[in-house]
Protein backbone atom coordinates (compact mmCIF):
# COMPACT_ATOMS: atom_id res chain seq x y z
CA UNK A 1 0.00 0.00 0.00
CA UNK A 2 1.32 3.41 -0.61
CA UNK A 3 2.20 5.86 2.01
CA UNK A 4 -0.63 8.34 1.66
CA UNK A 5 1.18 10.23 5.12
CA UNK A 6 3.32 11.90 3.28
CA UNK A 7 1.06 12.86 0.82
CA UNK A 8 0.34 17.64 1.31
CA UNK A 9 -2.67 17.98 0.43
CA UNK A 10 -2.79 20.80 -1.98
CA UNK A 11 -4.97 23.70 -1.86
CA UNK A 12 -8.57 23.11 -3.49
CA UNK A 13 -9.03 26.48 -5.61
CA UNK A 14 -5.18 25.98 -7.71
CA UNK A 15 -6.16 21.98 -7.68
CA UNK A 16 -9.31 23.15 -9.71
CA UNK A 17 -8.31 26.20 -11.10
CA UNK A 18 -4.96 23.80 -12.36
CA UNK A 19 -7.32 21.43 -13.45
CA UNK A 20 -9.53 23.70 -15.82
CA UNK A 21 -6.96 25.28 -17.50
CA UNK A 22 -5.99 22.28 -19.01
CA UNK A 23 -9.52 21.34 -19.63
CA UNK A 24 -9.96 24.63 -21.31
CA UNK A 25 -6.89 24.12 -23.39
CA UNK A 26 -7.89 20.66 -24.32
CA UNK A 27 -11.13 21.49 -25.31
CA UNK A 28 -10.10 24.61 -27.05
CA UNK A 29 -7.73 22.27 -29.65
CA UNK A 30 -11.14 20.02 -29.55
CA UNK A 31 -13.59 22.90 -30.47
CA UNK A 32 -10.73 24.88 -32.99
CA UNK A 33 -11.60 21.69 -35.49
CA UNK A 34 -15.44 21.64 -35.09
CA UNK A 35 -15.69 25.83 -36.08
CA UNK A 36 -13.08 25.15 -38.66
CA UNK A 37 -15.21 22.06 -40.02
CA UNK A 38 -18.27 24.33 -39.71
CA UNK A 39 -16.33 26.78 -41.62
CA UNK A 40 -13.33 25.92 -44.61
CA UNK A 41 -12.54 22.64 -44.70
CA UNK A 42 -14.87 21.58 -47.04
CA UNK A 43 -13.74 23.37 -49.74
CA UNK A 44 -9.89 22.86 -48.89
CA UNK A 45 -10.06 19.37 -48.56
CA UNK A 46 -12.87 18.19 -49.89
CA UNK A 47 -12.82 20.28 -53.08
CA UNK A 48 -14.78 17.53 -55.67
CA UNK A 49 -17.77 17.12 -53.64
CA UNK A 50 -21.16 19.62 -54.28
CA UNK A 51 -20.99 22.23 -50.86
CA UNK A 52 -23.28 20.19 -48.92
CA UNK A 53 -21.19 16.50 -49.50
CA UNK A 54 -18.09 18.95 -48.37
CA UNK A 55 -19.39 20.17 -45.28
CA UNK A 56 -20.54 16.52 -44.15
CA UNK A 57 -17.40 15.01 -44.96
CA UNK A 58 -15.68 17.77 -43.13
CA UNK A 59 -18.63 17.01 -39.93
CA UNK A 60 -17.34 12.93 -40.73
CA UNK A 61 -13.67 14.03 -40.37
CA UNK A 62 -14.44 16.01 -36.98
CA UNK A 63 -16.82 13.08 -35.97
CA UNK A 64 -14.05 10.65 -35.86
CA UNK A 65 -12.17 12.63 -33.08
CA UNK A 66 -15.49 11.29 -30.99
CA UNK A 67 -14.87 7.66 -31.94
CA UNK A 68 -11.30 7.80 -30.68
CA UNK A 69 -12.26 9.01 -27.41
CA UNK A 70 -13.52 6.16 -25.99
CA UNK A 71 -10.31 4.63 -27.21
CA UNK A 72 -8.44 7.27 -25.48
CA UNK A 73 -10.62 6.71 -22.33
CA UNK A 74 -10.01 3.13 -22.24
CA UNK A 75 -5.94 3.71 -22.57
CA UNK A 76 -5.61 6.34 -19.88
CA UNK A 77 -8.32 4.89 -18.20
CA UNK A 78 -6.00 1.92 -17.61
CA UNK A 79 -3.05 4.37 -17.00
CA UNK A 80 -5.15 5.96 -14.34
CA UNK A 81 -6.20 3.34 -12.67
CA UNK A 82 -2.87 1.40 -12.49
CA UNK A 83 -0.65 4.33 -11.92
CA UNK A 84 -2.29 7.21 -11.29
CA UNK A 85 -4.70 10.28 -12.16
CA UNK A 86 -1.37 12.78 -12.40
CA UNK A 87 0.43 11.11 -15.26
CA UNK A 88 -3.21 10.88 -17.33
CA UNK A 89 -3.51 14.80 -17.12
CA UNK A 90 0.27 15.36 -18.84
CA UNK A 91 0.35 12.86 -21.66
CA UNK A 92 -3.19 13.56 -22.73
CA UNK A 93 -2.31 17.31 -22.60
CA UNK A 94 0.80 16.38 -24.82
CA UNK A 95 -1.09 13.88 -27.68
CA UNK A 96 -3.90 16.47 -27.70
CA UNK A 97 -1.54 19.70 -28.46
CA UNK A 98 0.78 18.12 -30.80
CA UNK A 99 -1.67 17.10 -32.64
CA UNK A 100 -3.84 19.74 -33.06
CA UNK A 101 -0.33 21.72 -34.31
CA UNK A 102 0.27 19.55 -36.82
CA UNK A 103 -3.66 19.71 -38.21
CA UNK A 104 -2.39 23.42 -39.10
CA UNK A 105 0.62 22.51 -40.80
CA UNK A 106 -1.37 20.08 -43.29
CA UNK A 107 -1.04 20.97 -46.98
CA UNK A 108 -4.65 21.00 -48.59
CA UNK A 109 -6.03 18.89 -51.16
CA UNK A 110 -4.92 20.86 -53.96
CA UNK A 111 -1.15 20.52 -52.73
CA UNK A 112 -0.97 16.33 -51.92
CA UNK A 113 -4.29 15.51 -53.04
CA UNK A 114 -6.06 12.86 -51.30
CA UNK A 115 -3.31 12.06 -48.77
CA UNK A 116 -4.65 15.63 -47.57
CA UNK A 117 -7.92 14.05 -46.02
CA UNK A 118 -6.70 11.46 -44.64
CA UNK A 119 -3.70 13.01 -42.39
CA UNK A 120 -6.62 15.22 -41.26
CA UNK A 121 -8.40 11.89 -39.91
CA UNK A 122 -5.55 10.83 -38.37
CA UNK A 123 -4.56 13.78 -36.38
CA UNK A 124 -8.60 14.16 -35.86
CA UNK A 125 -8.40 10.94 -34.25
CA UNK A 126 -4.86 11.39 -32.20
CA UNK A 127 -6.91 14.52 -30.97
CA UNK A 128 -9.42 12.20 -29.93
CA UNK A 129 -7.52 9.98 -28.04
CA UNK A 130 -5.77 12.74 -25.91
CA UNK A 131 -8.99 14.25 -24.96
CA UNK A 132 -10.69 10.62 -23.62
CA UNK A 133 -8.19 10.58 -21.39
CA UNK A 134 -8.29 14.28 -19.88
CA UNK A 135 -11.72 14.50 -18.83
CA UNK A 136 -10.91 11.39 -16.21
CA UNK A 137 -7.75 12.36 -14.82
CA UNK A 138 -8.99 16.33 -14.21
CA UNK A 139 -11.97 15.52 -12.96
CA UNK A 140 -10.80 12.77 -10.68
CA UNK A 141 -7.68 14.47 -9.48
CA UNK A 142 -9.91 16.99 -8.36
CA UNK A 143 -12.72 15.17 -7.24
CA UNK A 144 -10.96 12.68 -5.08
CA UNK A 145 -9.27 15.67 -3.15
CA UNK A 146 -12.56 17.62 -2.19
CA UNK A 147 -14.94 17.07 0.88
CA UNK A 148 -17.70 14.82 0.53
CA UNK A 149 -20.34 17.51 0.98
CA UNK A 150 -18.32 19.97 -1.82
CA UNK A 151 -17.47 17.52 -4.59
CA UNK A 152 -20.12 18.71 -7.00
CA UNK A 153 -18.63 22.16 -5.98
CA UNK A 154 -15.04 21.21 -7.16
CA UNK A 155 -15.16 18.86 -9.69
CA UNK A 156 -17.22 21.59 -11.60
CA UNK A 157 -14.07 24.02 -12.10
CA UNK A 158 -13.16 21.03 -14.90
CA UNK A 159 -16.20 21.03 -16.29
CA UNK A 160 -16.32 24.85 -17.26
CA UNK A 161 -13.12 23.79 -18.89
CA UNK A 162 -14.99 23.28 -22.22
CA UNK A 163 -16.81 26.53 -22.26
CA UNK A 164 -13.93 28.48 -21.89
CA UNK A 165 -11.62 26.19 -24.16
CA UNK A 166 -14.98 27.07 -26.77
CA UNK A 167 -14.74 30.66 -26.44
CA UNK A 168 -11.05 30.71 -26.62
CA UNK A 169 -11.05 28.86 -29.89
CA UNK A 170 -14.04 30.78 -31.32
CA UNK A 171 -12.58 34.15 -30.05
CA UNK A 172 -9.52 33.44 -31.87
CA UNK A 173 -11.54 32.31 -35.16
CA UNK A 174 -13.93 35.65 -34.57
CA UNK A 175 -10.48 37.81 -34.44
CA UNK A 176 -9.17 36.55 -37.16
CA UNK A 177 -12.58 37.09 -39.14
CA UNK A 178 -12.59 40.57 -38.60
CA UNK A 179 -9.04 41.12 -39.42
CA UNK A 180 -8.77 39.07 -42.97
CA UNK A 181 -10.42 38.94 -45.67
CA UNK A 182 -12.86 35.40 -46.89
CA UNK A 183 -9.55 34.46 -48.93
CA UNK A 184 -7.06 35.36 -46.72
CA UNK A 185 -8.84 33.48 -44.02
CA UNK A 186 -9.20 30.37 -46.58
CA UNK A 187 -5.49 30.90 -47.74
CA UNK A 188 -3.65 30.50 -43.95
CA UNK A 189 -6.14 32.22 -41.83
CA UNK A 190 -7.60 28.66 -40.27
CA UNK A 191 -4.54 27.69 -39.65
CA UNK A 192 -3.22 30.12 -36.89
CA UNK A 193 -5.62 28.53 -33.99
CA UNK A 194 -4.04 25.59 -34.66
CA UNK A 195 -0.74 26.86 -34.44
CA UNK A 196 -1.59 28.53 -31.15
CA UNK A 197 -2.05 25.63 -29.54
CA UNK A 198 0.84 24.74 -28.80
CA UNK A 199 1.57 27.68 -26.71
CA UNK A 200 -0.90 26.98 -24.96
CA UNK A 201 -0.39 23.14 -24.45
CA UNK A 202 3.19 24.53 -22.60
CA UNK A 203 1.00 26.45 -20.40
CA UNK A 204 -1.32 24.08 -19.61
CA UNK A 205 1.76 21.57 -18.65
CA UNK A 206 3.65 24.01 -16.41
CA UNK A 207 0.25 24.16 -14.60
CA UNK A 208 -0.31 20.73 -14.00
CA UNK A 209 3.75 20.40 -12.97
CA UNK A 210 3.09 20.47 -9.19
CA UNK A 211 0.18 18.58 -8.95
CA UNK A 212 -0.20 16.01 -6.04
CA UNK A 213 -1.77 12.37 -7.10
CA UNK A 214 -4.96 11.55 -5.68
CA UNK A 215 -5.45 10.55 -2.26
CA UNK A 216 -8.14 7.84 -3.06
CA UNK A 217 -5.68 6.29 -5.74
CA UNK A 218 -3.13 6.29 -3.26
CA UNK A 219 -5.09 4.39 -1.00
CA UNK A 220 -6.20 1.56 -2.84
CA UNK A 221 -4.29 -1.97 -2.14
CA UNK A 222 -5.45 -3.96 -4.93
CA UNK A 223 -5.26 -2.02 -8.25
CA UNK A 224 -6.93 -3.54 -10.92
CA UNK A 225 -4.60 -5.28 -13.41
CA UNK A 226 -7.34 -4.78 -16.25
CA UNK A 227 -9.39 -1.98 -15.81
CA UNK A 228 -11.29 -2.51 -18.88
CA UNK A 229 -12.02 -6.07 -18.62
CA UNK A 230 -13.33 -5.17 -14.83
CA UNK A 231 -15.58 -2.94 -16.04
CA UNK A 232 -16.84 -4.74 -18.83
CA UNK A 233 -17.39 -7.68 -16.66
CA UNK A 234 -19.08 -5.87 -13.64
CA UNK A 235 -20.34 -2.80 -14.62
CA UNK A 236 -21.32 -3.13 -18.46
CA UNK A 237 -24.94 -1.87 -17.52
CA UNK A 238 -23.83 1.15 -15.45
CA UNK A 239 -21.83 2.10 -18.51
CA UNK A 240 -24.53 1.71 -21.67
CA UNK A 241 -26.51 3.49 -18.76
CA UNK A 242 -24.81 6.88 -18.36
CA UNK A 243 -23.78 6.53 -22.19
CA UNK A 244 -27.20 6.88 -23.33
CA UNK A 245 -27.57 9.39 -20.68
CA UNK A 246 -25.43 11.85 -21.34
CA UNK A 247 -25.73 11.86 -25.46
CA UNK A 248 -28.05 14.29 -25.14
CA UNK A 249 -25.53 16.33 -23.35
CA UNK A 250 -22.81 16.05 -26.51
CA UNK A 251 -26.20 16.22 -28.71
CA UNK A 252 -27.55 19.75 -27.97
CA UNK A 253 -24.09 21.01 -27.52
CA UNK A 254 -22.75 19.98 -30.79
CA UNK A 255 -25.88 21.33 -32.57
CA UNK A 256 -25.53 24.07 -31.59
CA UNK A 257 -22.33 24.73 -31.68
CA UNK A 258 -20.86 23.23 -34.77
CA UNK A 259 -24.00 22.60 -36.88
CA UNK A 260 -26.18 25.27 -35.94
CA UNK A 261 -23.11 27.95 -37.37
CA UNK A 262 -22.85 25.47 -40.93
CA UNK A 263 -26.59 25.56 -41.44
CA UNK A 264 -26.63 29.43 -40.56
CA UNK A 265 -24.04 30.62 -42.45
CA UNK A 266 -24.71 28.38 -45.76
CA UNK A 267 -28.40 28.08 -45.93
CA UNK A 268 -29.69 31.42 -43.88
CA UNK A 269 -26.82 33.47 -44.90
CA UNK A 270 -26.19 34.83 -41.83
CA UNK A 271 -22.53 36.56 -41.40
CA UNK A 272 -19.77 34.12 -39.47
CA UNK A 273 -19.18 36.68 -36.85
CA UNK A 274 -22.79 36.85 -36.42
CA UNK A 275 -23.51 33.79 -35.57
CA UNK A 276 -20.39 33.36 -33.61
CA UNK A 277 -21.46 36.06 -31.12
CA UNK A 278 -24.71 34.51 -30.57
CA UNK A 279 -23.11 31.35 -30.03
CA UNK A 280 -20.77 32.62 -27.81
CA UNK A 281 -22.97 34.48 -25.94
CA UNK A 282 -24.92 31.48 -24.59
CA UNK A 283 -21.93 29.38 -24.12
CA UNK A 284 -20.64 32.23 -22.11
CA UNK A 285 -23.68 32.19 -19.42
CA UNK A 286 -23.28 28.10 -19.63
CA UNK A 287 -20.03 28.72 -18.33
CA UNK A 288 -20.47 31.02 -15.42
CA UNK A 289 -23.89 29.42 -14.39
CA UNK A 290 -21.78 25.85 -14.05
CA UNK A 291 -20.93 26.80 -10.55
CA UNK A 292 -24.10 27.05 -9.06
CA UNK A 293 -26.05 24.38 -10.62
CA UNK A 294 -23.39 22.11 -9.24
CA UNK A 295 -23.71 23.76 -5.89
CA UNK A 296 -27.17 22.93 -6.30
CA UNK A 297 -26.28 19.24 -7.09
CA UNK A 298 -24.47 18.85 -3.64
CA UNK A 299 -27.43 20.56 -1.39
CA UNK A 300 -30.68 18.66 -3.28
CA UNK A 301 -28.75 15.55 -5.16
CA UNK A 302 -27.09 14.61 -9.05
CA UNK A 303 -29.83 12.87 -10.15
CA UNK A 304 -33.23 15.26 -9.47
CA UNK A 305 -30.96 18.08 -11.54
CA UNK A 306 -30.40 15.46 -14.54
CA UNK A 307 -33.75 14.67 -14.70
CA UNK A 308 -34.93 18.21 -14.83
CA UNK A 309 -32.37 19.64 -17.06
CA UNK A 310 -33.38 16.26 -19.66
CA UNK A 311 -36.90 17.21 -19.42
CA UNK A 312 -36.36 20.79 -20.37
CA UNK A 313 -33.91 19.75 -23.18
CA UNK A 314 -37.06 17.72 -24.79
CA UNK A 315 -39.14 20.74 -24.26
CA UNK A 316 -36.69 23.14 -25.72
CA UNK A 317 -35.18 21.75 -28.98
CA UNK A 318 -38.84 22.63 -31.14
CA UNK A 319 -38.28 25.79 -30.01
CA UNK A 320 -34.95 26.12 -30.63
CA UNK A 321 -34.69 25.46 -34.31
CA UNK A 322 -37.71 27.52 -35.09
CA UNK A 323 -36.09 30.51 -33.23
CA UNK A 324 -32.57 29.78 -35.15
CA UNK A 325 -34.95 29.90 -38.63
CA UNK A 326 -35.57 33.38 -38.14
CA UNK A 327 -31.85 34.17 -38.74
CA UNK A 328 -32.72 37.10 -35.91
CA UNK A 329 -29.27 37.01 -33.77
CA UNK A 330 -31.42 37.89 -30.87
CA UNK A 331 -34.04 35.27 -31.29
CA UNK A 332 -30.98 32.84 -32.15
CA UNK A 333 -29.22 33.67 -29.04
CA UNK A 334 -32.40 33.32 -26.71
CA UNK A 335 -32.62 29.47 -28.71
CA UNK A 336 -29.43 29.00 -27.78
CA UNK A 337 -29.19 30.17 -24.59
CA UNK A 338 -32.48 27.87 -23.56
CA UNK A 339 -30.00 24.66 -25.03
CA UNK A 340 -26.87 25.62 -22.77
CA UNK A 341 -29.05 26.00 -19.37
CA UNK A 342 -30.94 22.93 -19.85
CA UNK A 343 -27.84 21.30 -21.44
CA UNK A 344 -25.78 22.56 -17.73
CA UNK A 345 -28.30 21.76 -15.76
CA UNK A 346 -27.66 18.21 -16.21
CA UNK A 347 -23.59 18.29 -17.35
CA UNK A 348 -22.40 21.07 -13.89
CA UNK A 349 -23.28 17.44 -11.75
CA UNK A 350 -22.31 15.20 -14.40
CA UNK A 351 -18.59 15.48 -12.55
CA UNK A 352 -18.99 14.40 -9.48
CA UNK A 353 -21.72 12.05 -10.53
CA UNK A 354 -20.33 9.20 -12.62
CA UNK A 355 -17.07 8.72 -10.85
CA UNK A 356 -19.60 8.32 -7.74
CA UNK A 357 -20.81 5.21 -9.39
CA UNK A 358 -17.72 3.81 -9.60
CA UNK A 359 -15.27 2.01 -6.72
CA UNK A 360 -12.07 3.90 -6.67
CA UNK A 361 -10.14 1.28 -8.11
CA UNK A 362 -11.74 1.40 -12.21
CA UNK A 363 -12.99 4.98 -11.40
CA UNK A 364 -10.96 6.53 -14.16
CA UNK A 365 -11.64 3.89 -16.86
CA UNK A 366 -15.48 3.48 -15.70
CA UNK A 367 -16.35 6.75 -15.56
CA UNK A 368 -14.46 8.32 -18.71
CA UNK A 369 -15.80 5.13 -21.06
CA UNK A 370 -19.35 6.08 -20.45
CA UNK A 371 -18.84 9.92 -20.41
CA UNK A 372 -16.81 9.37 -23.91
CA UNK A 373 -19.14 6.70 -25.74
CA UNK A 374 -21.90 9.86 -24.78
CA UNK A 375 -19.89 11.73 -27.10
CA UNK A 376 -20.01 9.46 -29.52
CA UNK A 377 -24.10 8.60 -29.78
CA UNK A 378 -24.50 12.31 -29.19
CA UNK A 379 -21.29 14.78 -30.55
CA UNK A 380 -20.23 12.83 -33.23
CA UNK A 381 -23.48 11.74 -34.93
CA UNK A 382 -25.09 15.00 -34.77
CA UNK A 383 -23.76 17.25 -37.10
CA UNK A 384 -23.87 14.81 -39.96
CA UNK A 385 -27.55 13.53 -38.90
CA UNK A 386 -28.79 17.15 -38.82
CA UNK A 387 -27.17 18.21 -42.12
CA UNK A 388 -28.45 15.53 -43.73
CA UNK A 389 -32.12 15.87 -42.36
CA UNK A 390 -32.10 19.59 -43.56
CA UNK A 391 -31.70 18.82 -46.90
CA UNK A 392 -35.07 17.04 -46.41
CA UNK A 393 -37.28 19.52 -45.25
CA UNK A 394 -37.72 23.01 -45.49
CA UNK A 395 -36.67 26.72 -44.06
CA UNK A 396 -37.16 25.66 -40.36
CA UNK A 397 -35.73 22.39 -39.85
CA UNK A 398 -38.09 20.50 -37.77
CA UNK A 399 -36.60 17.51 -38.36
CA UNK A 400 -33.16 18.40 -36.56
CA UNK A 401 -35.73 19.25 -33.62
CA UNK A 402 -37.32 15.99 -33.64
CA UNK A 403 -34.02 13.94 -33.64
CA UNK A 404 -33.02 15.78 -30.81
CA UNK A 405 -36.15 15.75 -29.16
CA UNK A 406 -35.51 11.99 -29.59
CA UNK A 407 -32.16 12.35 -28.48
CA UNK A 408 -33.52 13.82 -24.67
CA UNK A 409 -36.05 11.52 -24.08
CA UNK A 410 -33.83 8.30 -24.61
CA UNK A 411 -31.74 10.27 -22.18
CA UNK A 412 -34.45 10.91 -19.85
CA UNK A 413 -34.97 7.11 -19.40
CA UNK A 414 -31.22 6.22 -19.26
CA UNK A 415 -31.24 8.91 -16.12
CA UNK A 416 -34.45 7.28 -14.47
CA UNK A 417 -32.62 4.09 -14.25
CA UNK A 418 -29.42 4.90 -12.61
CA UNK A 419 -29.41 5.53 -8.79
CA UNK A 420 -28.53 8.56 -6.56
CA UNK A 421 -25.09 9.23 -5.01
CA UNK A 422 -24.71 12.52 -3.15
CA UNK A 423 -23.12 11.53 -0.27
CA UNK A 424 -25.49 11.93 2.97
CA UNK A 425 -24.44 13.10 6.14
CA UNK A 426 -25.08 10.08 8.25
CA UNK A 427 -23.25 7.78 6.43
CA UNK A 428 -19.54 7.66 6.02
CA UNK A 429 -17.66 9.20 3.55
CA UNK A 430 -14.18 8.81 2.06
CA UNK A 431 -11.88 11.45 4.14
CA UNK A 432 -11.75 14.82 2.63
CA UNK A 433 -8.39 16.47 2.17
CA UNK A 434 -9.13 19.62 1.03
Amino acid sequence: MHDVRTVRAPSMLRLAAASLAGTAIEFYDFFVYGTAAALVLGPLFFPTFSPVAGTLAAFATFGVGFVARPLGSVLFGHIGDRHGRRPVLVASLLLTGASTVAVGCVPTYDTIGVTAPLLLLVLRFLQGLGLGGEWGGAVLLTLEHAPAGRRGLWSSFPQVGPALGFLLANGVVLGLSATLSEAQFAAWGWRVPFWAAGVLALVGLWLRSSLAESPSFLKIDDHARVPLAEVARDHWRLVLLTAGALSIGYAVFYAVTTWSLAYATERLGVSRSVMLICIMGAVLVKGSLTPVAALLGDRYGRRPLCLIGCTATALWMFPMVALLATAEPLLMFLGFLGAMLAFITMFAVIAAYLPELYEPRVRCTGAAVGYNLGGVLGGALTPIVATALVEQGGRVPWGVGAYLTGVALLSLGCFALLPETRPVPTVAAEPATG
